[in-house]
């Protein structure tokens, strides 16, 4: 059975998923579209290139047209976990009769959550899907029957970002100056956060913004002016107190539900968009309470286009199950000649100890392999790479991206050394979890609180990666390498050759690597350190 799905609205995703396979999933921001743009015409046309023929069922994601309850919804709209909200029917397509599908957005999250995990068809666990609206716990039974346990927050990952567009002067009134990029920034702040005791000033706001209904619409900006943490800025140090303050706090009312409540012993598998925050998954990863945690690289909106296809699929067939990879995005598209190339870069086949001795010399390379990722981490085929030794490479690749100068550096890392350079065992190959750095010398990817967010990459995931790292390692003496996204600002990642060129040119990178082939750019005089101390 051949499922297309689309999901509506921001994050816009379009999938596909043949006989219990994921065959594609393309975001509308990637491919230097506006980071968590709505489902484009772009997107939708690089599926129907992919296809070589109609689906036998077309879904839409449920989702909600605005603000006000008086609108209808899309398709089944955003709230509902049971099957009484699920929409089937038939239609014609390109004059083929084909069937149609849409289910809840919250179903969205719990179902791409399970058909992605490890756990066989029909396992029993525990689902938490947090995100910018929905905050809830849920168990999912042996016939795949959905249970709500408990609505613990409502708009927990609105509520997280609202105490930064309050500190932020920059940040408009309307909508409690809600960004999707404050999370991410939110997160990083928390690092810097001295452990001190929560002050009243601290206590009142936390817990007035967790008590709201509706954060968004009845806390605005300027209905804060109360509080002393009003555009107080957020690189001033009673802010990032504030932040990891407030991070816990949200956390813990979570945590507090889940030790009373869940007291089965099953897995827990974590959808939503706080699935990004990698201190939230390693406190639930350390907590105790469950044999198994599970977070797909997709957590947010981005993996709702498959989970309502695996909804789909399991409607239709009685499977709740899918193989995937996470390089199930597009292909890259190669729209400019050697001409062009040429005309900057001098060529050369890709040796990779070459490559490793370049970036062990303070090279940054852009790394361009196979198909793009899905879900917003790059994962070693859209990446920025550079040794990980000297604290100014973390400040060269932040003002390549143009970020602001607290944000961390990512590390990957051979997953059989993990150990040696990470408080981890095992793989961790989406980006999701934070660790503490047992390696002194990788002050490039250590964070200020000693952490580091590190992807592990193994040879059956990645092997040119992996061989890249293994070079590495053999010129440096450590299999671990600074990896960061490659896009423009507030893009999704780059996808094209004329991108590429520009972007590489316009922010001072060394060269890249685009499949077999190293380009490094004439001339360029080395903007780094050489070498590791």
């Amino acid at each position: 059975m051949r499922i297309l799905s689309y999901k509506p609205g921001h994050d816009g995703t379009v999938a596909l998923i043949e006989d219990g396979r994921l065959v594609f999933s393309h975001e509308s921001e990637k491919d230097s579209f506006p980071r968590y743009t709505d489902l484009s015409p772009s997107a939708i046309l690089n599926a129907a290139e992919q296809m070589d023929g109609p689906p036998d069922v077309v879904c839409l994601s449920g989702w909600v047209k605005g603000f006000h309850s008086t609108e209808p919804p899309v398709g089944a709209g955003y709230f509902g976990w049971d099957e009484s909200g699920i929409l089937a029917g038939e239609t014609r397509m390109f004059g083929h009769p084909v069937r149609t599908f849409s289910s809840t957005h919250e179903r969205s999250h719990l179902l791409s959550a399970y058909g992605m995990s490890g756990l066989a068809h029909g396992q029993p666990c525990y689902a938490l899907v947090w995100e910018g609206n929905i905050g809830s716990f849920y168990v999912i039974s042996e016939d795949l029957r959905i249970r709500r346990l408990s609505a613990v927050l409502e708009d927990p990952g609105n509520k997280y970002q609202h105490i930064f567009a309050l500190a932020d002067p920059s940040t408009p009134g309307e909508h409690g100056g809600f960004r999707f990029s404050n999370a991410g920034k939110m997160m990083a702040l928390t690092g810097f956060a001295r452990r001190t005791p929560v002050s009243q000033a601290e206590h009142e706001l936390i817990e007035y913004i967790l008590d709201q209904p509706s954060i968004l619409l009845t806390a605005p900006k300027e209905k804060l002016a109360w509080s002393g943490f009003h555009d107080i800025g957020v690189e001033s140090q009673e802010f990032k107190d504030l932040a990891a303050k407030h991070s816990q706090a949200l956390f813990d009312r979570f945590l507090a539900v889940a030790e009373r409540e869940l007291t089965d012993g099953l897995p827990l598998l974590i959808a939503g968009g706080c699935g990004l925050n990698c201190d939230w998954n390693q406190q639930w990863r350390e907590s105790g309470l469950f044999p198994e945690v599970f977070v797909p690289p997709c957590p947010n909106d981005s993996g709702s286009a498959i989970g309502t296809a695996v909804d789909a699929q399991l409607y239709f067939t009685g499977q709740s199950k899918i193989t995937w990879d996470v390089y199930s995005g597009p292909d890259f598209v190669h729209d400019q000649g050697p001409e062009q190339i040429h005309e900057h870069f001098d060529e050369e086949p890709l040796d990779l100890s070459r490559a490793a001795g370049l970036l062990a010399s303070g090279r940054v390379l852009a790394w361009v392999q196979g198909r793009c990722e899905i879900g917003p981490r790059a994962l070693g085929n859209r990446s920025l790479l550079a040794a990980p030794f000297e604290h100014g490479m973390r400040d060269r690749l932040n003002q390549i991206k143009l970020r602001e100068c607290y944000r961390p550096i990512a590390p990957v890392c051979l997953e059989e050394d993990v150990s040696e350079h990470f408080d981890w065992t095992g793989p961790s190959p989406h980006m999701l979890y934070f660790q503490a750095v047992r390696n002194p010398s990788l002050r490039a990817v250590t964070h200020v609180d000693g952490t580091a967010r590190a992807q592990t990459v193994s040879a059956a995931q990645n092997l040119r990666l992996h061989s890249l790292l293994g070079a590495f390692k053999q010129v440096t003496g450590a299999g671990v390498l600074c990896n960061t996204s490659l896009n423009l600002p507030g893009r999704g990642f780059i996808n094209r050759t004329s991108d590429l060129i520009a972007h590489v040119l316009d922010r001072g990178i060394d060269g890249f690597v685009l499949e077999d082939r190293l380009y490094l750019a004439r001339d360029r005089q080395l903007s780094t350190t050489e070498g590791r101390a």
